[in-house]
């Protein structure tokens, strides 16, 4: 074990290595020296604080400019306010008994607070922060630090704030800057002017002006990017080395039966994509290939028609969906599709069809067994179903073919446990409902060919969007249901989405802890914001109110597959005007009628989020109407991210504001399952350059030395990406 490896304890002692491991996650000198300042600020220059979030832990550096002592009334104690100022905005900061405070907080003196912003009285407040004053003492040893240089502020936690951590860190560089190794090839790094790594770290940390901090930047962006791309070009490698079986649709059989009952024409975009896909189907290589579009592109019939084509082809395709209610809508809309071509070897089905077999976890034990065999035995050419397909006692006749939907909610490892099932690995397709820009599939999927579906089908109708903000204009929330009214009287449907469901059991944990520790500050309650809107109650709520007569109902996650799938089917059938639901209506979802979608605290949804729940309407010739209801306040920033949605239909643009508004380093964790390390200075919408150029070194140099026997440094730095757990990332095929 090197000493990079070495546990924090040894360093800065068992307590503070406990706080960095239980609230950072840094548990080594190595993840220690790569813990990287957020951000800088000079001495002299404040931090603006009409930026700070509700909710966010922060260090800001600020000038104290007033000082009040108050006492309570009609018992002991008392509350030091301190408002700090950056010359144009305030932010109160307030001590409940340490008046003793009063001697050492000045009016005039600079400092750094840190602590989480919180409302009281519509003021931003920090309650009890921490502190450390850089005007007076200045002898003290983090004054003396700060002298002249940048002050680097790090992420950090309530229980050891920026400075503290920042004292750390200097601990580390001073005893094992020295250890730190040279992953990058010096051929790379003198083509593309890269500064050593030691040198990078010391001046990330330790910057003495911008420049530093510049080249410092450039260095350790290029070691994320290349890394990464080093893990994604071997992972390639390995897969495009692997033996396939060859599927090529027959002619005259299910594919082109499947494709003369179409009632519509391909569109161009429909088109080119499949023609990708068959190419890559009919090679003697597994195809590994990414699917992403529009919403209401129509990714589901490519993967239809592909699937067909392997099932033409002698062998079977499984497609793995992340929930039971997509399983069941993939099931029921593929079925739909095809027609008796689905009922393949049942009385009055199509002579060239086959069957098209559904697997969740909660089905019934006869069910269940009946849809194994069909599987085993290879009568079900088509595969749906959740994660029960991933399950060891599913088998396959001959998988062809395995198509993993939304493959944002699966892990690297999930989609390969399906594809270890075929005797000689199938080919796999992945479908995205999000539109993501080109460098974040180059980021997260780099393993994948891409297909983008940019071209929406015919008969696709507009769908208008509108922030209602029902505080502000309560009758604009009184309008939306009138607009639900007006369309289910011209016999179309429509859909609620809440955030929660309501059902779930109160805690009493979590009402106590809303509560203000003083009771002075009682008053701060009513700046907390209410619990999210929830299905069960809006539900009633509009039955008993605004659309009463109509008939409602409600979808969530934690009802009974039985009943879930039965409210679709009534729905889809035109028996419920009104569905109240959670998210589970997201992707999939496919019911022309519905023109009309309200969605209650929307803020408290991601952009994509947004805009893939809106693609539910407007499937139909009538245009659809999306109604985005919030209390957020305009001039806010979750009111400036719907204003964005409402501001285009564009998902690949939406995505990249999705991206900007949260941390890079969770996209890639949420799809690269096996992933360590979060993105911490790459962004991977501002250095498509990097990223680009990253992929083409990467790609030569496995290429050239595909077990890396030639890079040592470079496969340390490749494990200490992966998850230990999941070390076998880069050998499944």
């Amino acid at each position: 074990m090197g000493a990079l490896d070495e546990s924090l304890t040894k360093l800065v002692g068992d307590r503070t290595a406990k706080v960095l491991a239980d609230s950072l996650k840094l548990r080594t000198v190595g993840d220690l020296l790569h813990h990287y300042p957020r951000r800088y600020v000079e001495r002299g220059s404040l931090t603006s604080l009409d930026e700070l979030e509700v909710d966010e832990h922060v260090t800001v550096l600020a000038r104290i400019e007033k000082v009040t002592l108050i006492p309570f009334k009609g018992r002991k104690g008392d509350r030091l306010e301190v408002v700090v100022t950056d010359g144009r905005s305030r932010l109160s900061l307030v001590f409940f008994n340490q008046g003793w405070r009063q001697k050492e907080l000045r009016p005039g003196a600079q400092g750094l607070f840190a602590g989480k912003v919180g409302l009281f009285n519509r003021t931003r407040q920090l309650a009890s922060p921490d502190y450390q004053l850089l005007d007076e003492d200045a002898g003290s040893e983090a004054a003396q630090q700060f002298a002249g240089r940048l002050i680097p502020v790090y992420p950090a936690s309530a229980q050891l704030p920026s400075w503290k951590l920042s004292l750390c860190v200097q601990t580390a560089l001073d005893k094992h800057l020295g250890d730190v190794g040279e992953p990058l090839p010096a051929a790379l790094r003198d083509k593309h002017d890269l500064i050593p790594l030691p040198e990078a770290l010391e001046l990330i940390h330790r910057p003495r002006n911008q420049a530093d901090r510049e080249r410092a930047q450039s260095r350790l962006r290029w070691d994320e990017a290349f890394v990464l791309q080093v893990a994604l070009a071997m992972r390639r490698a390995a897969d495009s080395a692997l033996p396939a079986v060859a599927r090529r649709a027959r002619p005259g059989g299910l594919l082109d039966a499947f494709d003369a009952r179409l009632p519509f024409t391909l569109t161009e975009g429909q088109q080119k994509v499949c023609g990708e896909i068959f190419a890559d189907l009919a090679s003697e290589h597994p195809m590994h290939r990414l699917l992403q579009g529009e919403v209401g592109s129509g990714k589901t019939l490519v993967a239809l028609r592909a699937m067909l084509a392997v099932v033409d082809a002698g062998g079977q395709a499984a497609l793995l969906a992340p929930t039971e209610v997509l399983a069941q809508q993939h099931h029921r809309s593929i079925v739909e599709m095809m027609g008796d071509l689905a009922e393949g070897g049942m009385l009055g089905g199509a002579e060239a069809g086959t069957k098209v077999a559904l697997l969740t976890g909660s089905m019934g034990t006869a069910a269940r067994r009946q849809t194994l065999l069909e599987m085993a035995c290879g009568d079900a050419g088509i595969a749906i179903g959740t994660h029960a397909l991933i399950e060891d006692k599913v088998q396959f006749q001959d998988l062809g073919l395995v198509v993993v939907d939304e493959q944002h909610r699966f892990g690297v490892e999930q989609r390969d446990a399906l594809r270890a099932k075929g005797e000689r690995p199938p080919h796999l397709l992945v479908m995205t409902a999000t539109p993501i820009p080109r460098t974040v599939a180059m980021t997260v999927f780099g393993d994948l060919e891409t297909s983008v579906l940019d071209q929406l089908p015919a008969g696709r109708s507009p769908i208008s969007t509108h922030v209602v903000p029902a505080v502000e204009k309560p009758n604009f929330l009184a309008r939306a249901w009138e607009r639900v009214r007006e369309e289910v009287g011209k016999g179309h449907q429509a859909y609620v989405v809440c955030p929660r469901i309501g059902d779930e059991p109160e805690d009493p944990k979590k009402r106590r802890k809303a509560l203000p520790d003083d009771p002075e500050d009682l008053g701060a309650a009513s700046d907390e914001r209410r619990p999210p809107l929830s299905v069960v109650e809006t539900a009633e709520m509009l039955t008993k109110g605004p659309l009463t007569g109509l008939r409602v109902e409600i979808l969530h996650g934690r009802l009974t597959p039985e009943a879930k799938d039965e409210v679709m089917r009534r729905f889809t059938a035109g028996q419920v005007d009104v569905l109240v639901a959670t998210t589970v209506i997201e992707v999939g979802v496919n019911v022309p009628n519905s023109t009309v979608m309200v969605i209650m605290d929307a803020d408290r949804f991601g952009v994509s989020q947004l805009h893939q729940l809106r693609g539910r309407v407007g499937r139909g010739s009538a245009a659809g109407l999306c109604l985005l209801v919030s209390d957020m306040p305009a001039g806010s920033s979750a009111r400036a991210r719907l204003d964005a949605v409402a501001g285009t239909l564009d998902g690949f643009e939406l995505s990249r504001i999705d991206l900007e508004q949260r941390r890079e380093g969770d996209v890639l964790g949420q799809a690269q399952s096996g992933v360590r390390s979060s993105l911490k200075v790459l962004s991977v919408l501002d250095d498509e350059d990097v990223i680009a150029t990253a992929r083409e070194e990467a790609t030569a140099l496995v290429a050239g030395d595909p077990a890396l026997e030639r890079h040592p440094e470079l496969r340390t730095a490749l494990e200490s990406l992966l998850d230990e757990d999941r070390a076998e990332y880069l050998e499944k095929g």
